[in-house]
């Protein structure tokens, strides 16, 4: 039998995870599946729970300047209704499962679970969104394409909570999220894409792409994309295809139970193509 812990305050919570060995548990929607038992019988934790979703200093969600601070214990659904969140986010957070899940999930454990399939996280990664790491006495900013180092890996240390997730408020006039999955609800993702781009005066003046479930973790490059800034919409026009096949080089799926790798990274370029040719281009008119 497993000890676990449900604190009152952040204070308290940062001191029960810098004395034992916890898993911190909000939601509970990805723990409870990935340490599931036989049917009828309570999950087996290897270590016992840090339960935080209730602590009052993790619920908020504030527009603070140009960005959005969302708590650490706010719910996908709260994410989604709050009324200052870009769309390619609201549109991701959306995606995922079905309200009742929503209603309990946290964008934070969605990131700590780290999958590369996670929908949320690929429209972060085009949101150049950052998590904020606690621990007793100290803080620390990472951003999001650092913070997730593999497949279930983070940079998040054993007497460290996450309490935020900071996301730049888009400058962006042209954004999009795909998903594609088996069905519209409660799917996981054969493959994701998220898109923002800001063009001025016919221009692109920023933009970050950014391909999930096609990697072992989300698949963005800056350097790519420092390509296409200060580009006219017949440069990008006649350059799409070698833009495509810069990005196959990226996109290294593997066959899994959901999908093959070969059809995963034909969709995941066609998505790219589709918005170079129609909601890039389009925009630029």
């Amino acid at each position: 039998m497993v000890d676990s812990y449900k604190p009152a305050t952040l204070k308290e919570a940062l001191a029960l995870r810098k004395q034992h060995d916890l898993i911190p548990l909000a939601g509970g929607t990805d723990l409870m599946v990935k340490y599931q038992s036989w049917s009828g019988t309570l999950p087996r934790f290897p270590k016992g729970a840090l339960f935080i979703s209730r602590l009052p200093e993790l619920k908020g969600i504030e527009k603070r300047g140009e960005s959005l601070i969302i708590g650490a214990g706010a719910t996908l659904s709260d994410v989604a209704a709050f009324p200052d969140t870009p769309k390619v986010l609201r549109d991701a957070v959306l995606s995922i499962a079905a309200p009742g899940i929503r209603n309990i999930a946290t964008l934070a454990g969605n990131i700590c679970n780290a999958s590369p399939a996670g929908d949320s996280i690929c429209a972060l990664y085009a949101l150049d969104a950052s998590v904020v790491l606690q621990r007793t006495g100290s803080e620390r900013t990472v951003p999001v394409m650092k913070f997730i180092t593999g497949p279930g890996k983070t940079v998040l240390e054993g007497d460290e909570l996450v309490t935020a997730v900071i996301v730049l408020l888009e400058k962006a006039n042209i954004s999009i999220f795909k998903k594609v999955g088996t069905r519209k609800a409660n799917a996981l993702s054969k493959l994701s894409f998220s898109a923002v781009a800001e063009v001025k005066g016919g221009v692109i003046d920023g933009i970050a792409l950014a391909f999930g479930a096609v990697g072992p973790t989300v698949v963005r490059s800056v350097e790519l994309e420092k390509k296409c800034i200060g580009k006219k919409r017949s440069e990008i026009e006649s350059n799409i295809e070698e833009i495509v096949r810069d990005y196959s080089t990226m996109i290294v799926p593997i066959d899994d139970q959901r999908s093959s790798a070969e059809y995963r990274k034909q969709v995941a370029l066609n998505l790219l193509r589709n918005f170079l040719t129609e909601e890039l281009a389009g925009g630029m008119r």
